[in-house]
């Protein structure tokens, strides 16, 4: 996946194969299930389906390389070349990033950064596949015990160019590399709030922004504590705003109204390319 060819704004669709996920958890544990609500997002437009099976909220455990195995293999090689969409693996384990990549997976998603597992970077290079880095202070199950920084952006910033350096020296593909600042990762709501304030200030890093605020605790901090699924329009406000600050990877539950709204904001930032009802305008 060369994630510098793109001049879009691609839509990763979430797809949690555990039983603990904060949002969705256990709804799409059985395969079935899955497979059929990864063909859903894909047809309603999302142009990754991004594959987990371990839980990575706050406060949660490490579960075993061999379960993660067991959990996401079979569903996605049930999707593959089954749908239009691109398989990201969402892991921070190399052996289970080889084993999705094996069954048909085509990018990996690294919460950790290249932190957790050593051999991550050497497997995504040996498979030519895409590398999603991002930013994480501590582990899930303590990186929000602590999340002080003294130059939050700063500090984000550094461990990122170390991620990106670490990969490309393992050999994988620059265009190959997208970049995650890692929403609620380790951050309070003000410095998750700080981080898409001033998104752009990621872009001299020199890779495409992934983005993942997707029904998230700070916006039920901010909302007055809905339910995880009945955080959209908070999902959609920060997406949007993260669209105008410059990401070029969004990562959803929602896909459809998400895509809605991307939509409509990127025919806002050009509109000389604006497309109405199918055709361009004027």
């Amino acid at each position: 996946m060369k994630f510098l060819s793109s001049n879009k704004t691609l839509l990763m669709g979430v797809l949690n194969i555990t039983p603990d996920s904060f949002s969705d958890g256990g709804r799409y544990f059985d395969k079935d299930r899955a497979v059929a609500r990864a063909i859903e997002m894909a047809d309603e437009g999302a142009d990754i389906i991004d594959v987990g099976g371990e839980s990575t909220r706050p406060g949660s455990k490490e579960v075993s390389a061999e379960e993660e195995i067991a959990r996401v293999v079979q569903v996605i090689e049930n999707l593959a070349g089954n749908i239009r969409a691109e398989i990201s693996i969402d892991t921070r384990k190399s052996k289970v990033a080889e084993a999705a990549l094996k069954a048909g997976a085509s990018i990996i998603n690294d919460v950790s950064g290249l932190r957790h597992d050593k051999d991550m970077a050497r497997v995504a290079a040996n498979y030519g596949s895409g590398m999603i880095l991002m930013h994480m202070r501590g582990t899930p199950e303590n990186m929000q015990d602590s999340p002080e920084y003294a130059d939050l952006i700063g500090e984000i910033k550094n461990s990122l160019r170390l991620s990106t350096e670490e990969a490309i020296k393992a050999g994988i593909k620059k265009d190959s590399i997208a970049v995650d600042p890692g929403i609620g990762f380790g951050k309070t709501v003000e410095q998750n709030l700080e981080i898409l304030n001033r998104l752009e200030e990621f872009k001299d890093i020199g890779f495409p922004l992934c983005i993942g605020t997707s029904r998230k605790s700070f916006l039920g901090k901010l909302l007055d504590n809905p339910a995880a699924d009945d955080r959209l329009a908070g999902t959609i406000a920060t997406c949007v705003a993260a669209v105008m600050k410059g990401a070029r990877i969004i990562r959803v539950h929602d896909v459809k109204a998400v895509k809605d709204a991307i939509t409509v904001t990127e025919n806002i930032l050009d509109v000389k390319k604006a497309v109405i009802y199918g055709e361009a305008r004027n």
